[in-house]
């Protein structure tokens, strides 16, 4: 378990410290000789518990997956935005050459957009409905990946059932929902990551906290991986950098396997999927004894 954040001790005393904005690398940008996996795009309106909500979504399969052994998987919130090739994520990059290298199991990718519903009266504007998936506090989004989406999706995919081959991904309110996820399944999910994770009083996620404490004598069993700015916002629903790192002191006191990257930046994807690599390397590996 690692926690990282300014040693103010190795500062000058006159300057004030300013942690960096972490950058691409070589494994967030296609290599000469790696295979890509194949992207396949598709919409889903047919949900009973999010009732008259449509959305996008991509099903990435890798060049080595074969049916005769099952594939890991991650679910991506906010799909659209880690699917793009040039976005501040490119994950499906950085899984083509994770596989690749065989520092990634084979895995088998899904990327979610939140839903929208169409304006109630001819011309009126499409809603969102991501805070409501997203921000809020039980089952509800976790039922609807499991009991709708994700087997449309995975439809003739050999996936593992082990939840430590099975990890959720979100930044934003999108990082509070991929937590939300795996705390409610983790006969389904037992991998998290998060990232500028919204654990603030938008829709009671602020109690997170004390919920992990709860859990000292029988932790779940979830390895959770954060990133946090030090710069990110302050707000009327709370201060994101104080609530992300009292996230992973409750998960430090309540005996889980976690790690908390704090950065330079502030409410922004980039240093997020700069670090996508280390983090996907970090939750798969073997774990400790």
């Amino acid at each position: 378990m690692r926690l990282r954040i300014p040693l103010l001790l190795l500062c000058s005393p006159f300057l004030a410290c300013a942690l960096e904005i972490p950058q691409l690398g070589p494994d967030s940008r296609p290599q000469t000789g790696v295979p890509q996996g194949e992207v396949t795009k598709k919409a889903f309106s047919e949900s009973r518990i999010f009732a008259g909500t449509s959305r996008d979504y991509w099903v990435y399969v890798p060049k080595q997956y074969t049916a005769d052994k099952p594939a890991n998987l991650i679910v991506f919130q906010d799909g659209g935005g880690y699917v793009k090739a040039d976005g501040s994520s490119r994950a499906t990059v950085v899984l083509d050459n994770l596989i690749e290298k065989g520092e990634l199991p084979v895995t088998v990718a899904v990327f979610v957009s939140p839903g929208t519903i169409p304006g109630s009266k001819p011309g009126a504007a499409t809603r969102s409905n991501r805070s409501f998936e997203y921000d809020s506090m039980g089952d509800r989004y976790t039922r609807f990946l499991a009991e709708e989406l994700l087997p449309e999706a995975l439809s003739g995919l050999n996936i593992t059932q082990d939840p430590a081959g099975r990890c959720v991904v979100g930044s934003s309110s999108g990082g509070i929902c991929a937590f939300t996820v795996a705390w409610e399944r983790p006969d389904l999910f037992g991998r998290v990551l998060s990232s500028i994770g919204s654990f603030t009083n938008i829709r009671g996620g602020f109690v997170y906290p004390a919920l992990v404490r709860k859990t000292k004598a029988a932790p779940k069993p979830l390895r959770v991986w954060m990133q946090e700015g030090e710069s990110d916002v302050n707000n009327l629903f709370g201060h994101w950098p104080l609530a992300n790192q009292d996230m992973a002191a409750a998960l430090q006191f309540a005996g889980y396997e976690h790690h908390l990257e704090m950065t330079g930046g502030g409410h922004s994807g980039q240093a997020a999927g700069a670090l996508l690599p280390d983090a996907l390397r970090w939750l798969f590996a073997a774990a400790k004894p």
